[in-house]
């Protein structure tokens, strides 16, 4: 089985949760060469969110983590969602056609960004196909081949998974980052692809619990959730897959990149949330 290689790093787990971050890289490889200064490349990290879950392989959680950026390649979209206005020739490999799926990539974020969240570009060159193929062997299949193995493991020692996917997100959203520009985000988003990646009681725990410790929280809007849930999650077979994202406001600023004292106080509540579900069996659910 592959293994998870220099840009991902991947901690085994005892319990039946799987944390991953797939979009908090700093690690900003060298054949990259991107044309726009590296402060605008950063506002599309989610920074610091590996920090505020530190906390979890130390309770025998499973943790997943990309270090090349989400600008170089971003882990949550599915290979087929190629920007080909990117290419300096044919893409030879399957391209998604539903509209559905291809609003990211209209936006510039497909597999491979074209553009920064404020529409900036991020290249001044094509790319050739042999680059973006060497993309998806460095980063895309060694990530996705540790989160499924992360999966498939809780799942045979317990049988059942719960898998975070684990994001921030801008206080307010920018032009090309969502179908939402200028929405002013809730504190936390939860996703689950309208219940069809995991249970809708076990996300509504989610979105309760986070409510009762003070916080604004919106279920599926504006983010459901992408690849990372949708290839994961299959709770018909107690394999729930949730995307869990952060208001960046509650922990950092955003136009510095420096956390604030709100971190610990964030962190002990994403550590209690954790511990929550670490007590959870969601086969005992309501809609199990």
């Amino acid at each position: 089985m592959e293994a998870p290689g220099p840009f991902v790093s991947e901690v085994p787990g005892l319990t039946p949760l799987v944390l991953d971050s797939p979009h908090s890289g700093t690690d900003y490889p060298k054949d990259f060469a991107p044309a726009c200064p590296l402060p605008l490349l950063r506002s599309a990290e989610d920074t610091h969110v590996e920090k505020l879950y530190a906390f979890a392989p130390g309770l025998g959680v499973a943790w997943i983590e990309a270090h090349f950026p989400r600008s170089y390649l971003d882990a949550n979209r599915d290979t087929t969602e190629i920007d080909i206005t990117l290419l300096d020739a044919p893409w030879p490999d399957p391209v998604a056609t539903d509209p559905a799926v291809l609003s990211k990539v209209r936006l510039g974020k497909g597999l491979i960004w074209r553009c920064t969240d404020d529409g900036v570009p991020i290249y001044n060159r094509k790319l050739s196909v042999a680059e973006v193929r060497a993309r998806i062997d460095r980063c895309w299949r060694p990530y996705h081949t540790a989160v499924g193995r992360a999966i498939d493991a809780a799942h045979a020692r317990h049988g059942y998974s719960i898998h975070l996917n684990c994001h921030s997100m801008p206080a307010v959203a920018s032009t090309h980052a969502t179908d939402f520009p200028g929405l002013v985000h809730a504190d936390f988003v939860i996703g689950n692809r309208d219940e069809s990646t995991s249970s809708g009681a076990l996300a509504l725990l989610i979105c309760e619990h986070l409510r009762a410790a003070g916080y604004r929280v919106e279920y599926n809007h504006p983010y459901k959730g992408v690849e990372l849930v949708r290839r994961y999650g299959r709770p018909a077979d107690h394999r729930h897959s949730i995307q869990l994202e952060i208001n960046r406001k509650l922990y950092m600023d955003e136009a510095t990149l420096a956390m604030h004292e709100g971190f610990g106080v964030l962190q002990g509540h994403l550590r209690a949330l954790v511990t929550r579900l670490l007590a959870i069996d969601p086969r005992q659910l309501p809609d199990a």
